[in-house]
C-alpha cells in the first residue's frame, strides 16, 4: 500500500490564483492598518483557498510481479555435434532448478531450431519474438545456451537486461573443411572449368603433415584422388562428361578427433551446354522446303549452319566454263572425309545419288552415325526413285525402307501412340487444327520408332538409334506448308527444333532417362520412357540405406516420385539399367560452415548490459543479484537484475479537506480573528 498526494481544482487555477492575490491585498492592507487578528484571517483565506485546490490522498494496492529470466536454448543442426545436445539439456535442467528456487523468479524456455532454408541458427528472431509476448519491466536476465554460431545478429533488439552466454564447446575441438568456390552454374561441353577448392583447418589442431587427400567424383562414378594443401587455395581444371546436369563431389576423408565430417563434402552441381551446334545442310535441289530447313538453323544462335543447294548437277551439261560460274563447287572431299566429325548433326534434304557423293564418302557416313553421329533424311519423290538415297551404303542405319510408291494425296500428319510417349512429339500443340500435307513417300519402317503418321496411317517420321548414333527420317517433303500457314498450319517450327536437338543428344530430349529435380530437401524424381511400366525405383542415401519408390505415370511417357531426404549429400537413383544422382541441401550449409564454439559474434549483445560468456566446460556459474548498470558477470557468476515490478490492484482516494473541517477550521480562525481585535 503506498499513498500519493494530488490535486483536483474545483475551480479553474486562474481563479484560485486571483482570490490568493486578493488575499494577499486583504492581508497586506490590515497589517500595515495594524488589525491584531490580521494573520489568523490569513490562515483562513489559506485553509479556504487550499479547500479549493482539491488536494486528495490516492492509496494504491499493489501485488508484486515476479522477474522473468529467458533462457535460449539452441537446438541447431550444429548442437548435435559431440556431446554438445546433452552438455546443453543438462544445463537447462540446473538453470530450471535454480530459478525455481530463487525468490520472486520465474524461467521461460524458448528453444531455438534451424532456420528455414539454409538461414542458420536465428537465436536474435527468437529473442526478438520471445520479448515482444513478455513485459520488457520485468526480464531480469537473458541466458543463451549455443554454440555461440549465430547468424542473425544484424536483427539484435534492444536489450531490457543483461544477456549470457553459457556456450556448449570444449577446448580441444577441432574441425577441417572443404570449401569450394568459383563454380559456375554452366559450362560448355568439351572446355574445362576451372574451381577453387581449399581446406581450412580451425581450432586445437592436432600436429599434420600440411596436406590431405581430397577425393573428386562425377555423377558418383570411381573417385580419383589427390593431395591438396591445408590452408591453400588451388585452382582444379574440371570438363564435365555429358550435357545437362553433371553433380561433381568432392570430399575429404574424415580425421581421428575431428568434431563433425559433414562439412568434410561438397557437392556442385553443373550444367553442361554445348559451344556451337555445327550442322551440314546439304539440299538436293531447290524448293520451298530447303528455306524452311534453312530458317529453322539460321534462327538459332548456337547453331553453325554449313549448307549446300547442289544448284548444276553433273548431268546439266550446257557448255558454260567452270572459270565463268558464279558457284562454289561442292566441297565433298573436305566434308564427307577430313571433317565430317566437326559437324553433330548432317541433314539431307531431297538428296538424290547423282554423283556427287561416291559411295566411298557415304561409308564414311554410315561410319560416322555407327560413331556417334546424327543424320536426318527428309525425303521427297527422290526417296522413291532408283537414285534414292537407301540404294547406297546409307540404307544400313536407315530406318525405313521406300516402296517407290509416292501418294500425291492430302492428308493430316497424326502422333501415333508411340509418338505421345516419346519427347520429340509429345504435346505438340494445337493438334486438332493442323494442316494438311499434300505428299508422303511410302515406306516400310524397320526397327525404327514411328512417331509420327500420314496417309491411312503410313509412317510419316520414324526415328532410330544405330549403336551410338542417331537417325532420323521425315517420309515427306511438305513440312514447308505448315510455316506458310497452309490450311491453318501447325507446330512446324517447334517439331523440328524437338527433332534436330533430339538427334544431337540434348538431354531433356531423351526418349529413355532418369533425372530429379531438387527442391530443399525433397526431390522429384522423373523418369521418361516409351513402355507402359518402370518398375520401382531405387533411392540410395548418403549414409548407405536404400529406399524403394513406386513411380507414378503423370502423362504418357512420364512417371514420377517425390522423396523427401533426411540428410544433406548426394543420393544415388536407380530404376531399370538407368542411374542418376542428385544433391540434396545448400551445398555449403551454413550450420557447418563454423563448427567450433565461439563469444566473438554474441559479444555485442553480451556487452550491451555487460553481460558475461561461461564455458559449460568448466561448470554452471553461480547466479546473483545485481543492480541495473552494475558489471553482471564476473569469474564464476552471472548477475540477473531484480526488476520490482508490481500490480495495482485497487486505487482509493481520500479528500485531504472535507467540507466539514473546512468550514469548521475557517470559522474558529475568523472568530479568533475577531475576538483578538475586540480584546484590544
Amino acid at each position: 500500500m503506498t499513498g500519493l498526494v494530488l490535486f483536483d481544482p474545483l475551480l479553474p487555477l486562474w481563479i484560485i490564483a486571483v482570490l490568493g492575490g486578493l488575499t494577499l491585498i486583504a492581508v497586506a492592507w490590515a497589517w500595515w492598518r495594524g488589525l491584531a487578528g490580521w494573520s489568523l484571517r490569513l490562515l483562513a483565506m489559506l485553509v479556504v483557498l487550499a479547500a479549493l485546490a482539491g488536494p486528495v490522498l490516492q492509496r494504491e494496492n499493489r501485488a508484486p510481479l515476479t522477474d522473468i529470466v529467458l533462457m535460449l536454448v539452441d537446438q541447431s543442426a550444429s548442437q548435435d555435434l559431440g556431446d554438445r545436445s546433452d552438455v546443453t539439456e543438462s544445463a537447462a535442467t540446473v538453470i530450471e532448478a535454480r530459478i525455481a528456487a530463487r525468490p520472486n523468479t520465474e524461467l521461460r524456455r524458448i528453444d531455438v531450431a534451424d532456420g528455414t532454408g539454409n538461414a542458420g541458427t536465428e537465436l536474435m528472431r527468437a529473442l526478438s519474438e520471445a520479448l515482444a509476448q513478455e513485459p520488457r519491466g520485468r526480464i531480469a536476465g537473458i541466458l543463451a545456451l549455443s554454440d555461440g554460431r549465430v547468424h542473425d545478429m544484424e536483427s539484435m533488439p534492444p536489450l531490457p537486461a543483461p544477456m549470457h552466454l553459457l556456450h556448449t564447446g570444449r577446448e580441444a575441438d577441432w574441425d577441417r573443411r572443404l570449401i569450394v568456390t568459383g563454380a559456375p552454374a554452366f559450362a560448355i561441353l568439351g572446355e574445362p572449368v576451372t574451381l577453387t577448392l581449399r581446406i581450412e583447418d580451425s581450432g586445437a589442431v592436432p600436429p599434420n603433415g600440411g596436406k590431405a587427400p581430397v577425393e573428386i567424383s562425377v555423377d558418383g562414378d570411381e573417385p580419383r584422388a589427390f593431395m591438396v594443401p591445408i590452408g591453400q587455395s588451388i585452382e582444379l581444371p574440371v570438363t564435365l562428361p555429358h550435357g545437362g546436369r553433371n553433380v561433381i563431389q568432392f570430399t575429404v576423408p574424415a580425421s581421428e578427433g575431428e568434431i563433425t565430417d559433414r562439412n568434410n563434402a561438397a557437392l556442385v552441381q553443373i550444367n553442361g551446354v554445348r559451344d556451337r551446334l555445327r550442322v551440314l545442310l546439304v539440299s538436293g535441289e531447290p524448293h520451298p522446303g530447303g528455306r524452311t530447313w534453312r530458317n529453322l538453323l539460321k534462327s538459332d544462335a548456337s547453331v553453325d549452319l554449313v549448307h549446300f543447294t547442289i544448284l548444276r548437277p553433273p548431268e546439266k551439261q550446257d557448255g558454260v566454263p567452270v572459270s565463268e560460274l558464279s558457284l562454289i563447287a561442292f566441297p565433298t572431299r573436305e566434308l564427307f572425309m577430313e571433317k565430317i566429325e566437326d559437324f553433330d548433326l548432317i541433314i539431307f534434304d531431297r538428296y538424290q545419288r547423282r554423283g556427287i557423293l561416291p559411295s566411298l564418302y557415304l561409308d564414311n557416313v554410315v561410319q560416322y552415325v555407327r560413331n556417334g553421329g546424327a543424320v536426318l533424311v527428309s525425303a521427297g519423290p527422290d526417296f522413291a526413285s532408283a537414285d534414292s538415297l537407301y540404294r547406297s551404303p546409307l540404307s544400313e542405319v536407315l530406318p525405313a525402307k521406300p516402296t517407290a510408291r509416292v501418294l500425291d494425296q492430302g492428308y493430316v500428319p497424326e502422333i501415333t501412340d508411340l509418338g505421345h510417349r516419346h519427347p520429340v512429339t509429345a504435346d505438340l500443340p494445337d493438334q486438332e487444327t493442323w494442316g494438311r500435307w499434300l505428299r508422303q513417300v511410302e515406306v516400310e519402317p524397320g526397327e525404327g520408332d514411328v512417331v509420327m503418321s500420314g496417309h491411312d496411317g503410313l509412317p510419316l517420321l520414324v526415328l532410330d538409334r544405330v549403336e551410338e548414333g542417331r537417325v532420323a527420317l521425315i517420309a515427306s517433303d511438305q513440312v514447308w506448308l505448315w510455316a506458310r500457314g497452309f490450311e491453318g498450319g501447325g507446330p512446324q517450327l517447334e517439331l523440328l527444333r524437338r527433332l534436330a536437338h533430339w538427334m544431337m543428344g540434348e538431354p531433356e530430349l531423351e526418349e529413355e532417362a532418369l533425372w530429379a529435380e531438387a527442391n530443399g530437401q525433397t526431390m522429384r524424381v522423373i523418369r521418361r520412357s516409351l513402355e507402359d511400366d518402370v518398375g520401382a525405383l531405387i533411392v540410395t542415401t548418403p549414409g548407405g540405406g536404400t529406399v524403394t519408390l513406386q513411380m507414378e505415370e503423370t502423362r504418357p511417357g512420364q512417371f514420377e516420385a517425390r522423396y523427401s531426404g533426411p540428410e544433406i549429400g548426394l543420393y544415388r537413383l536407380a530404376n531399370d539399367t538407368h542411374e542418376a544422382v542428385i544433391g540434396l541441401g545448400p551445398a555449403a550449409p551454413k550450420e557447418f560452415e563454423e563448427t567450433i564454439a565461439t563469444d566473438a559474434v554474441l559479444l555485442p549483445a553480451l556487452d550491451a548490459q555487460r553481460g558475461g560468456s561461461f564455458a559449460l566446460e568448466d561448470g554452471m556459474p553461480t547466479f546473483r543479484s545485481v543492480r541495473e548498470g552494475r558489471p553482471a558477470a564476473g569469474n564464476g557468476w552471472l548477475g540477473l537484475t531484480p526488476r520490482g515490478a508490481f500490480e495495482v490492484r485497487d486505487i482509493a482516494r481520500t479528500p485531504i479537506l472535507p467540507p466539514w473541517l473546512v468550514l469548521l477550521m475557517t470559522s474558529m480562525l475568523i472568530l479568533g480573528g475577531w475576538l483578538r481585535e475586540g480584546r484590544r
